[in-house]
């Protein structure tokens, strides 16, 4: 069975799982996988895994991602290094792992897994532009149009139950939400995941295609060759539109603008299935969800209590139930029409 994005619903087995990650350790491991580093480390701005930039004695840095213990299966990431590698062999910009001199793009050190990348710069794309809009909307068809040749065997799907009803029972099981909220939460929740499931039966059967995952713009980086996608590391099986949506911003016509862009240049590659429409606001729920029981789960991993230190504050529980109100609303509206 392929893991979890929330490991069954269960807690980390080991909160401090990078206390042994030290710059001496990263540095052993590098060099004992055949990449000479010459001590310079930097750390990136990263929570669900550890990475680094790291010098070179001899060429540009390389960057190093050392993965959560215990999230993904051996199997599951290497299906999606085969999977970058199968669309960067296709000329699309995407950043593959590095082979290790006996053919490895998985590693490990000392009980930790990690794989290792060429560093690529570049900027945010300037979304604004309706010829931007169009670029990213052909790659993304090209990546849609391969990702649908092959099925994952190991990585977690994106559906109802696996973003919407396992982070809801962790985070009631877990009793993360406080005592006084926790029947308001468990009520809109409840609406929230009725709204999905009707919008998923609007939708009708869909697609189901490996997908980039968590295609935000922090994960498009834009240079004057234009842009390249980065991170798979939420690769999974789900609809095309999950890919999309996260790169509209607005009101509902400025949405609907910005999709009709995207949608002109992912066309020419790739076939889309209009009833998807009907799933974003779902998509967005689902997301909400999820992203509260992530929280939840890392909440003893030190990096998140310093980068999330609004987290499991009742104001936090209070805006989430809020929001989740909201969506129950924007669920049954029409979807966008293109």
């Amino acid at each position: 069975m392929p893991a979890s994005t929330l490991e069954s619903a269960a807690p980390d087995s080991s909160p401090h799982a990078f206390a042994g990650l030290t710059p001496e350790c990263v540095l052993d491991a590098m060099h004992e996988a055949g990449f000479h580093c010459d001590g310079r480390l930097l750390a990136l701005n990263s929570y669900e895994n550890r990475v680094y930039q790291l010098g070179m004695d001899d060429g540009p840095p390389i960057i190093a991602k050392f993965y959560r213990p215990h999230r993904w299966t051996d199997e599951a990431i290497l299906e999606e290094h085969a999977f970058v590698s199968e669309l960067h062999a296709l000329e699309i910009p995407v950043v593959p792992a590095l082979v290790s001199a006996e053919g490895r793009s998985l590693l490990a050190h000392q009980g930790f897994h990690f794989a290792v990348f060429p560093r690529q710069g570049g900027r945010a794309p300037e979304l604004d532009q309706a010829d931007t809009r169009k670029w990213l909307g052909r790659f993304i068809g090209r990546i849609h149009a391969t990702g649908a040749q092959q099925r994952y065997l190991h990585r977690a799907n994106l559906d109802l139950n696996s973003f919407g009803h396992e982070p809801r029972t962790y985070l009631l099981a877990q009793q993360c939400i406080p005592a006084d909220l926790v029947a308001a939460y468990t009520s809109v929740s409840n609406l929230v995941l009725d709204g999905v499931a009707r919008c998923y039966e609007r939708a009708g059967e869909v697609a189901m295609i490996r997908l980039h995952g968590d295609c935000h713009l922090g994960n498009v980086l834009w240079t004057d060759a234009g842009p390249h996608f980065v991170d798979f590391d939420d690769s999974r099986m789900g609809p095309a539109i999950q890919d999309l949506w996260l790169l509209l911003s607005g009101t509902r016509a400025e949405m609907t603008a910005q999709f009709s862009d995207i949608l002109f240049g992912y066309e020419d590659f790739a076939e889309f299935q209009p009833r998807q429409l009907h799933l974003i606001e779902a998509l967005r729920s689902l997301r909400m969800l999820h992203y509260s029981a992530w929280l939840a789960q890392r909440w003893d991993d030190t990096a998140f209590k310093q980068a999330f230190p609004w987290f499991n504050t009742p104001r936090y529980w209070q805006d989430r139930i809020l929001e989740l109100r909201e969506q129950v609303a924007l669920m049954d509206e029409p979807p966008l029409v293109v």
